[in-house]
């Protein structure tokens, strides 16, 4: 039985998506849904069970199943870059990965766990996976920290022969409809586009940079499935690994392939940011992926305009809009 935690959201419904694309389906959902609308990512997957969080949790630590966890795949945590809660982030992204891997250590599972390319900051330290290099880095806002802070403990620790990190980058696609402004720039604006014919990027207050030519590693959501899956499908493979494409791009380019997708012409409009954004702002990020490919991954990732135009053409101009087997 595989466990994957925030598995109704936007990565962990995806993850479930590739699983049953390569005929898995014992899988075992942990998430909070409340009132969330991400239970429609649920709707097209194949699983065994649904349990809360905090239920999960609790039968974990009494041993409370009638099956055997044979993997957690922890995807679980607050995603939102501006939440201002410490409290709130130290107990759900810190010390609830803690948990689950001290188990997983302890039981001979598989753990693999979200981190985030938010844990490099400014980039002023680059954005090398080498565990080694993980004390120069100062994350810039709370969310980064509180991955960052795991990260540093399972090196601490000497878990990370044990287990596998993926620092995540700008990924995007379908099933992250549910998260509100946490969502892409392409999801947030397909409709704006489709209503305005334009699309609005921040100004840039950064010398090196032109408005709309701040840069970032877009990845898209079905690469990093598949990076999961190949991980998982080689177990002696652990550590911390970058998942992104190797290579930045402007959000010029964003906009113009989500124009081209939906066969529009091309027009920005350059707004302000936000004052509570401007001393946080990721200018630049780019993965190196040396180390993912130095342990054997080979596949190629989607360039950003085929990966836009399969997210827009596919998905989000259809009715169903989510992951389907």
């Amino acid at each position: 039985m595989i466990v994957v935690t925030g598995g109704a959201g936007f990565i962990g419904s995806s993850f479930i998506w590739k699983l049953n694309q390569e005929g898995f389906d014992n899988i075992i959902i942990v998430d909070n849904l409340y009132d969330s609308t991400k239970w429609e990512n649920l709707v097209n997957l194949r699983y065994r069970n649904y349990f809360h969080r905090d239920e999960f949790i609790q039968r974990l630590l009494k041993e409370d199943f009638d099956f055997n966890i044979n993997a957690i795949f922890h995807l679980g945590a607050c995603s939102a870059t501006t939440e201002t809660d410490m409290d709130f982030l130290m107990e759900n992204n810190f010390k609830y990965t803690q948990i689950l891997a001290k188990w997983c250590l302890q039981n001979h599972s598989y753990f693999m766990y979200a981190s985030s390319a938010a844990t490099y900051g400014n980039g002023s330290e680059g954005f090398e996976d080498n565990e080694k290099n993980l004390v120069k880095l100062k994350p810039i806002n709370r969310y980064g920290y509180s991955k960052h802070l795991f990260d540093l403990t399972a090196q601490q620790q000497d878990w990370a022969e044990n287990l596998v990190g993926l620092k995540f980058f700008n990924v995007f696609g379908p099933n992250e409809y549910h998260k509100g402004d946490m969502r892409s720039v392409v999801c947030k604006a397909f409709d704006q586009v489709g209503h305005t014919k334009q699309m609005k990027l921040f100004k840039s207050y950064h010398p090196d940079f032109e408005d709309g030519g701040q840069k970032r590693d877009f990845i898209y959501v079905k690469d990093c499935v598949d990076v999961m899956w190949w991980l998982y499908k080689n177990p002696k493979i652990s550590g911390l690994f970058n998942v992104g494409t190797g290579s930045a791009r402007t959000w010029n380019d964003l906009a113009n392939a989500l124009f081209l997708a939906m066969d529009i012409p091309p027009s920005i409009e350059y707004i302000e940011m936000p004052d509570s954004l401007k001393n946080q702002y990721q200018y630049y990020t780019e993965a190196t992926m040396a180390k993912l490919r130095s342990v054997g991954y080979k596949k190629p990732f989607t360039s950003l305009e085929h990966a836009v135009k399969d997210y827009v053409q596919k998905y989000m101009s259809t009715p169903s809009k989510h992951l389907s087997n």
